[in-house]
């Protein structure tokens, strides 16, 4: 590995009136894993690092119910992209 690594946190649509995603592992990815030492990780605040916190806790802190955290590992970039492409499409 070359450089640094990045962390990525974005939100993913929700339907009008609809519950935010809650995804559970593997759910269509195939690179990303929720833990791991230095692969890229991903997580979903809200059932993981947030779960014991409120929703109005969340809001206030600015921690949507649909965001995701992703951390760039040591695998190839398009790989990333594609397994991201790819479980949202199936999510």
């Amino acid at each position: 590995m070359r450089g640094y690594g990045g962390v990525v946190t974005f939100t993913v649509k929700t339907p009008t009136g609809g519950r935010p995603p809650r995804w559970s592992m593997p759910c269509g990815f195939r690179t990303l894993r929720p833990a791991g030492r230095v692969e890229s990780l991903i997580e979903q605040p809200l059932i993981l690092s947030y779960y014991e916190f409120t929703p109005e806790q969340r809001r206030e802190w600015n921690i949507p119910d649909n965001m995701i955290r992703l951390a760039c590992g040591i695998e190839n970039a398009e790989d990333l992209i594609a397994d991201l492409a790819h479980a949202l499409a199936v999510g």
